[in-house]
């Protein structure tokens, strides 16, 4: 006969236990909840997707009897642009996790950021979800194709800002070598003035034919070959004898 006596303390343990786990765990879990709604965003506002949603849900007028409707053209246009902010969201989220996991394991960072990051990830995946299923849902198939269409569209944007800041550090460079070069030849030409010149080397430059005269008058005054000359020519012949 079984001595219910006896187990009727064991099994209150054993419902006191589970019933304190079962509060515990609930309790646990509205408050990580409860703080994961309260932690801030890890981005800022959708102000793309805000823009296709308004489009999207745009009421036509009352007041007016034949209110157009909002264009596919336009719907698609906004839809594009909502994919390409969010390639450039994948492409941050991406960049970040190795290093910010690397922090976390070093305890650089605490728990609140990586749970900010990890709601990020699941946000984004809910976002593309979402993208894709509009983009099919404006034109079939096109939910195949319009990351790569935004891609592309990021990609050109990004070229294009690399290029502008090439230009800018171009001109940047181009003023400062101006300048330097300029400092260089007023340097240059600071010493050139300030080089003394020599007495004898500007007596050279000033007559230049100043030792071709004192040449002449030394062959003047010792008879030169001219005298020479003249001296053998007067010189009297002696008769011969017959």
């Amino acid at each position: 006969m079984v001595n219910w006596a006896g187990l009727t303390i064991p099994l209150a343990y054993l419902s006191i236990l589970v019933g304190s786990l079962a509060t515990f765990s609930s309790l646990y879990r509205k408050r990580k909840l409860a703080k994961s709604i309260s932690l801030e965003p890890w981005f800022g506002q959708h102000l793309q997707r805000d823009i296709y949603l308004s489009l999207l849900h745009l009421e036509p007028d009352p007041s007016q009897e034949k209110s157009p409707a909002v264009p596919d053209s336009v719907l698609k246009a906004a839809l594009l642009q909502r994919a390409a902010e969010d390639i450039k969201r994948i492409l941050a989220v991406r960049t970040a996790k190795p290093a910010l996991a690397n922090l976390l394991a070093r305890g650089s960072v605490g728990d609140d950021l990586w749970q900010r990051f990890l709601r990020a990830e699941k946000e984004m995946e809910s976002e593309l979800r979402d993208v894709v299923e509009e983009a099919n849902g404006l034109s079939p198939n096109w939910g195949q194709s319009i990351f790569q269409s935004a891609n592309e569209m990021v990609q050109s944007e990004i070229t294009h800002k690399k290029i502008e800041e090439l230009q800018e550090q171009g001109k940047a460079d181009r003023a400062w070598w101006d300048q330097e070069r300029a400092s260089i030849q007023s340097k240059f030409m600071k010493e050139l003035d300030e080089t003394p010149s020599t007495p004898a080397a500007t007596n050279k430059l000033a007559t230049p034919g100043a030792d071709k005269s004192d040449e002449d008058a030394v062959l003047v005054e010792g008879g030169g070959p001219a005298a020479a000359g003249s001296k053998g020519g007067t010189k009297k012949r002696k008769p011969k004898k017959g």
